[in-house]
Parts: structure tokens; sequence; C-alpha cells
């Protein structure tokens, strides 16, 4: 019986031993795979907090984010500008050109449409095409009878003008209205809202009224 019992107990170590042994290469392994998960995973936690603390490109990054809608603003205002000196360009060019009529020269000289269209544009050809200047000119007896309401441009599918326009510069004593419009072409992408016509143009507008002198007919 001792020597069974001895027999016994030496299994029963070596197996312990063993149960041990194996528990600690199990344990090495799950360490030696847990350390190769972490280790990448500080290593991109190492950069990340880097990253956010790198400073050296945040004017450019922040330049880019503004410098699209920045440079959109910054020609809406150029053509602004130049809509508003082309208008008052072909204003004056506008009142100019009714004194003719209001004087009677234009009426008693026979002018035609085609040829007051040439006396607005004259003075101001280096900025605006001739032939695309459209004029209305209307009267009636009095200010209150005349036509004020804003022109209605139609177009047609390639988008030219399809409007036939007035001209009757009136009789000595009469009031007339003239209108001068021009289609100003604009640059730059819808989104800037600087269009007001189907064709994608700024339609420009003069206006000039008065009574006619009582000139001889």
């Amino acid at each position: 019986m001792p020597i069974l019992a001895k027999t016994i107990d030496a299994r029963e170590s070596r197996f312990g031993q063993r149960s041990i042994a194996r528990v600690a290469q199990d344990d090495a392994g799950a360490s030696a795979v847990a350390s190769g998960l972490i280790a990448p995973m500080l290593r991109i936690r190492r950069r990340l907090r880097a990253f956010g603390k790198d400073e050296s490109a945040a004017a450019a990054v922040e330049f880019s984010l503004v410098a699209i809608p920045f440079l959109g603003l910054v020609l809406a205002a150029l053509q602004l500008s130049v809509f508003f000196f082309a208008s008052q360009i072909l204003q004056s060019a506008t009142t100019d050109a009714g004194r003719e009529l209001m004087t009677g020269q234009a009426q008693t000289a026979g002018m035609s449409a085609a040829q007051f269209g040439q006396l607005v544009c004259k003075p101001i050809s280096s900025l605006f095409s001739c032939s695309n200047l459209m004029v209305d000119v209307e009267s009636a007896g009095s200010f209150a009878a005349v036509n004020t309401a804003p022109p209605k441009i139609t177009y047609d599918a390639n988008g030219k003008v399809t409007n036939t326009w007035s001209w009757s510069p009136g009789a000595a004593g009469q009031v007339v209205i003239v209108k001068v419009m021009y289609n100003w072409p604009v640059f730059g992408p819808a989104g800037l809202g600087l269009s007001n016509q189907p064709n994608g143009s700024h339609l420009l507008i003069a206006v000039t009224v008065f009574k006619s002198e009582p000139f001889p007919s």
C-alpha cells in the first residue's frame, strides 16, 4: 500500500506540474496575443493625438474652406459695381438722346427707331453693343396717361428677344416716355443670383419722361 500511495502521489504531482505548465503557456500565449493587438492600437492613438495637436497646416486648411465662398463674393461685388456703372452710363445716354425728341428735332427730321437707337449708342459704343440695344418710345396726352409699366421681355428657345417695340415719338406738347434696355452678360455660377433674365443675363433699363416743347410740326 505505501508503494501504491507513493506512485499515486508521483502521478498527481506530475499531472499538477503539467497543468501548471499548460496554464502558464496559455497565459503567455494570451498575453502575446493581447500585446500584439494593443501595441498597434496604442500607436494609432498616439498618432491621432499628435495629429490633433499639429497646427502646422491649420491656416491652409482654414483658407481652403473659405476660399471658394470668398472668391464668389468678390466676383459678385465686382459684377454689381459694373452693373451700376453701366446702368448709369446708359441712363445718361438715354437722357441726352431724349432731348432730340423733347425739342422736336427728331420728329422734324423724320428719325426712325433704328436711327434713334444709334443716337443713344454712339457715345457709349465702347461699353455696349449697339445691335443689342432695345428702344421703346411711347407718347400720351398727359403724364397720367403715359405707360410707365416695366417692359416684359420675351425670348425664343435660343434666348433671343422676340418683342416688337413701339416707336411713337409724339407731337408737340405731348408727354413722351423713352425706355432703353440692354441685356448685360453675367459671369460666374448661377448661385450668385446676379441674373434676372431667363437667358442668364442682367437686364439694364434706362427711362426718361418729358413733355415735348411746342415745336413746329
